[in-house]
């Protein structure tokens, strides 16, 4: 099913010179279909953050240039589920030595810091709302909220009309080689900037 780029990144990005290509994984859990013994160990409410992965793109070059990369600690459920360590290949040592989320948040608000006339991107709005949740649990600012922030998949459609769902798919159609592990932060991160440089050469042909 061949995809088509809408035309309204151009005027989306134009006034800005860095994009921010952000992927964040969180704590997460999932029953098994036929398994009513449990209940879940971590509600969708109380996702928090465990690592951020970040790409930066010069939009005048056409370019990446920069990466960020942190796991973080939650503070809800420090312990990671099955589930969550086998989607995401985090491991609980992973997580246990990470900063907590403030501190990750002064982290990443230095390495912003260092950028002018910046947006954020993600593979849907499932991060930029994930964000504000970890705002929200941990009492404090994250520094993303104050940015501009735009969902790739506005970007993209099947000719069918449909927007893709799945990042990886997407990525594949385009005939883009898939760069690291599904589901890992800063890999999904480079992935998403890889999209848009591609998306960006297409809408200007």
């Amino acid at each position: 099913m061949p995809i088509r780029v809408i035309q309204s990144i151009y005027h989306d990005l134009k006034r800005f010179r860095y994009l921010l290509c952000v992927d964040l994984e969180a704590t997460c859990d999932e029953i098994e279909v036929g398994d009513h013994s449990r209940a879940l160990v971590v509600k969708p409410s109380e996702m928090e953050t465990i690592e951020i992965g970040l790409v930066v793109i010069d939009l005048h070059r056409k370019q990446k240039t920069k990466s960020f990369q942190t796991f973080v600690r939650p503070h809800l459920h420090p312990v990671l589920t099955p589930f969550c360590k086998k989607l995401t290949t985090i491991a609980q040592r992973d997580i246990d030595s990470a900063p907590s989320f403030t501190d990750a948040m002064q982290r990443l608000r230095d390495f912003i810091s260092t950028y002018d006339d910046v947006a954020w991107a993600s593979w849907g709005s499932y991060d930029a709302v994930q964000i504000q949740r970890d705002g929200a649990i941990n009492q404090c600012s994250a520094i993303l909220e104050s940015i501009p922030h735009f969902n790739v998949k506005n970007w993209v459609e099947y000719d069918s009309g449909q927007r893709p769902s799945g990042l990886k798919p997407c990525i594949e159609k385009l005939g883009i080689v898939w760069d690291g592990t599904y589901h890992r932060g800063i890999d999904d991160a480079k992935n998403v900037a890889s999209l848009v440089l591609q998306l960006l050469d297409s809408s200007t042909k």
